[in-house]
This record gives structure tokens, C-alpha cells and sequence, in this order.
């Protein structure tokens, strides 16, 4: 299937990849990786359901982001660290690191491109702007990824970091990390999901300031084994500048600067007014919409339009697969009663509207 030799014999790096090449390409990203471990100075650890990872660098935005932005699993963490992977940020300054190949004339089919990476253990995804690839070799549990430079990676890097790698790790064990957010109440909770400027963010960010719980807001982790699950894996929270004054956050945490997307960033943990649980157990969807009526208003909604507003976002921003996303979250609206959340204005209302409903669902 290879136009190329393989890895292993291989007298120096690829310029240049194509659909025939990906396979041996992606095991060669790995292999000088491992290969050079000894020229990654700086070594991270962090325990995040199921999995304990390593990260190697030797400095840089995407290590500083990853100490930050993680939400470290508690020591009571129903989903125990039972595996371990290994993530190395690379690029072409690292001795023993070769320069990212560009993709050959072809066109990028990136769906025919994941399965014939799938069916050789691997999973890989390449952001052509800026020649930066992200490869994972499942079977060996290292990922690898590889820049131009230090700081050549996409502006979102910083706020999920290593997320294609997670969302390929944990989709290999059948959970998905989601585009959504959450809030709960005494480890029971509902799934906000919704396009942006729906209000999901800053439904979470007020419920955090009114006391509610919360395992993330921009990506959690799904596990459907049993009943829902929602598990912590990012503490990054975001909000323009209009939400960040309504909901009164220059109090809690302070502003910063803006990021690519022109709003703040700051830390889920820097305005919870509660722990942070290990799991949320799922019992409802909300789909918010912002209504800025006196009272905030609770309805049924269909699942096909709970299923869009869950699985099209959090698809579309993972690379790879469809098919198996698809089921995965029809699966998760299947199993939950779903609801539109007509916002009211008043975000402490709002907060009460929702501890109600919780305490109704989880009846």
C-alpha cells in the first residue's frame, strides 16, 4: 500500500506526503520521537480520567497551557488511572527532530485518510496553514506533535491542549471527549450544549458563581458504559467582554488579555465556589437559548434537535472519524431527556431555574 520504504530505512526525513505514504510517515513522526526522548528536557505528568499522561518538551506556550489548563483528576476519580500515554511537543529545533513534511499535490481527503491510518493502529491530522501535524500511534501509546517551530501551532492549541490526541485515546475506549458544557448539584447534573453566542459558556460560568458544580464547559469527557457520565478534563473557561462585565467576573478573576477568538480566558477552578467533582451523572440536555425575558423558561425539545446541537460542534472541532461520533451521540440523546433553556436575564435566577430542574431530574 506504501509508496515509501518503511520508517525503519528510511536515509533521511520526507519532504513531501500522500495518501499512499501517510502510514509510514506517521510511524516515522513517532519513531524520531522516541528515538530523540533524551533531547526533550522538560517532563510533565498529569493524572485525567482512565489515563495517566506524559508530556515532553523542552519549554514553551503549549507545556506552559498544559500546566494550566488541566484539570487534574481527584484522588476519589471513579475512572482510575489504569493506562498511561506519552505525548511529546516537537518541532525542527529539537536535536534529532526532522522538519514536518508538507502533503503532496493531492487532495486531503481527511476521512479516506483516517481509515487508512485505523487500519495500521494510527491516528494522525494535519493543519495545513501551518505544516503542523498531530500523530498518535494507539498501539504503542505515544503521540507526537510536530511544528516548524516552538510557537507554529494553532491559536485553539493553548486553550485544550493535546486534545486530538485525548479525543483519539479516549474514543478508542469508547468515550468521547464532547463539545459541551455542564452543571450540577450533589454529583447529579445536565449537559448544556449549543452553537456559540447560544449562552452555554456563561450558563456555566453563572451557575459556577452561584454555587453550582461544574466538570468543564468547553470539552468533557462522555462515558456511556452504564448511565451517562461526565467526566473533568479541561479547567478552561472563556467569555467576551459584554459576559465577562454582566456576569461580574472581573471580581473573581482578573481579565487578562483577549484571545484569538477576542475573548478572555481563565480557570474553571478560579471561580467555583465549590470542588470540583470527580464525575457528573447525567440525567438531562438543556439546549440554551438567549431569551432575556424576566424568567427562565424550561421546555421539551425533540432529540434530532438536541443531537444537532451536541454532535455537529463537537465533530466538527474533532479530527477524524464521523461515523462512530455520530452514533456515539445519538446514543447519549437517546438515552437523555432533552430540553430547550430559555435564558432570562437575570443570571442568579437563571443558576435557581437550573438547581430546580436538577433536583426534579434527579428524582
Amino acid at each position: 500500500m506504501s509508496a515509501l520504504p518503511s520508517s525503519a530505512s528510511w536515509s533521511s526525513a520526507p519532504r513531501h506526503v500522500t495518501q499512499n505514504s501517510v502510514v509510514d510517515y506517521a510511524r516515522y513522526v513517532v519513531d524520531q520521537a522516541i528515538a530523540a526522548r533524551d533531547a526533550f528536557s522538560h517532563e510533565l505528568h498529569v493524572d485525567l480520567p482512565g489515563v495517566r499522561v506524559t508530556m515532553r518538551g523542552i519549554g514553551g506556550p503549549l507545556e506552559a497551557a498544559a500546566t494550566r489548563n488541566f484539570l487534574p483528576a481527584g484522588k476519589s476519580e471513579p475512572l482510575p488511572p489504569d493506562d498511561s500515554v506519552e505525548f511529546f511537543i516537537a518541532h525542527a529545533g529539537i536535536e534529532g527532530i526532522s522538519p514536518p513534511a508538507v502533503w503532496g499535490d493531492e487532495i486531503y481527503a481527511s476521512h479516506q485518510i483516517a481509515e487508512t491510518l485505523a487500519e495500521a493502529g494510527l491516528f494522525a491530522s494535519l493543519y495545513h496553514e501551518l505544516t503542523h501535524w498531530h500523530v498518535l500511534d494507539i498501539g504503542r501509546r505515544v503521540g507526537v506533535e510536530l511544528m516548524t517551530g516552538p510557537t507554529a501551532f494553532p491559536p485553539w492549541e493553548t486553550g485544550a491542549p493535546l486534545r486530538p490526541f485525548l479525543h483519539w485515546y479516549y474514543a478508542d475506549r469508547g468515550m468521547r471527549l464532547s463539545h459541551a458544557g455542564t452543571l450540577g448539584v450533589d454529583g447529579t447534573g445536565v449537559l448544556l450544549a449549543g452553537a456559540g453566542g447560544s449562552g452555554k459558556s456563561g450558563t456555566v460560568i453563572g451557575g459556577l458563581l452561584h454555587g453550582l458544580q461544574s466538570v468543564g464547559d468547553d470539552y468533557v469527557l462522555l462515558d456511556l458504559k452504564e448511565d451517562v457520565r461526565a467526566y473533568p478534563v479541561y479547567a478552561t473557561l472563556k467569555q467576551d467582554a459584554e459576559g465577562f462585565a454582566r456576569l461580574g467576573l472581573a471580581e473573581h478573576t482578573d481579565a487578562g488579555a483577549l484571545n484569538w477568538q477576542g475573548k478572555h480566558e481563565f480557570r474553571l477552578n478560579e471561580i467555583s465556589r465549590v470542588p470540583v467533582p470527580d464525575e457528573l451523572r447525567i440525567r438531562a440536555m438543556l439546549v440554551p437559548r438567549v431569551a432575556r425575558t424576566a424568567e427562565t423558561k424550561i421546555s421539551p425539545i425533540s432529540r434530532s434537535q438536541a443531537m444537532m446541537a451536541l454532535a455537529v460542534s463537537s465533530i466538527y472541532q474533532m479530527p477524524g472519524e464521523r461515523e462512530s461520533g455520530f452514533r456515539f451521540f445519538s446514543e447519549a440523546t437517546r438515552r437523555l431527556p432533552c430540553f430547550r433553556l430559555d435564558l432570562g436575564r437575570d443570571p442568579e435566577e437563571v443558576s435557581a431555574a437550573i438547581t430546580r430542574f436538577i433536583g426534579d431530574v434527579a428524582q
